[in-house]
């Protein structure tokens, strides 16, 4: 089902989520008071508008609070701005705020303020990119909460042609195969025959450390 969504500051990271919620269907009002940051995207979206949205009349006028999630995309210009945005929205009601943090500190305050959730692409990215360097085997990990992971794995070079079975990882390293990706398709239904092939990726799901001693298998 398609919601209403709300994001309010179109530099980079902003501009990316209006695009990409977008393409995925759901319908999005895009705020900034820039006006070259309005006229990016007024050719991608059916909503964009040029407003201060420091001024609570203006949400208001604009209808805002009729969204169902709204995410303030602020960027390093301004802290105090995302800061009091993410406020004001919590006060018209908006069922679900989704706030960018710049530190550690802005994301508390996000979260004192009334985020419902808080990101930190930054530092994401740059967990990401240090797991990739370090380990350039895991092409993908996901964070699923409670010390577990699911992590895409290049099958190491000494488990090819062993079985499933053979390899007992799970025993070895306290690593679940749930599915094999080979050739571009998903073969989420194993059995303990099923050999490893050159190139195949392993998806597991396992703690972070266990994942980590099985990449380095690799």
């Amino acid at each position: 089902m398609a919601q209403q969504f709300v994001v309010i500051g179109l530099g980079i990271f902003g501009r990316n989520v209006c695009l990409n919620l977008a393409r995925a269907g759901q319908t999005v009002l895009a705020i900034d008071r820039n006006e070259d940051e309005v006229r990016v995207l007024s050719g991608e979206l059916d909503a964009v508008i040029c407003a201060d949205a420091t001024d609570e009349s203006t949400l208001r006028e604009i209808g805002v609070d009729r969204m169902s999630c709204a995410v303030v995309a602020i960027g390093a210009e301004s802290m105090e701005a995302s800061i009091l945005v993410t406020a004001l929205l919590r006060q018209l009601g908006v069922p679900r705020i989704v706030a960018r943090a710049l530190t550690e500190l802005h994301a508390r305050v996000l979260q004192a303020v009334g985020a419902h959730e808080v990101v930190s692409p930054e530092a994401e990215m740059g967990l990401r990119l240090a797991r990739r360097l370090a380990q350039p085997n895991v092409i993908e990990r996901f964070d699923l909460g409670h010390d577990a992971e699911l992590a895409e794995l290049a099958a190491p070079q000494s488990f090819v042609g062993s079985t499933l079975v053979d390899l007992d990882v799970r025993r070895r390293f306290g690593v679940t195969v749930v599915a094999i990706r080979r050739a571009g398709a998903i073969r989420a239904t194993l059995e303990g025959s099923e050999r490893i092939e050159p190139d195949d990726v392993l998806i597991t799901l396992g703690t972070p450390d266990a994942i980590r001693r099985l990449a380095g298998r690799a």
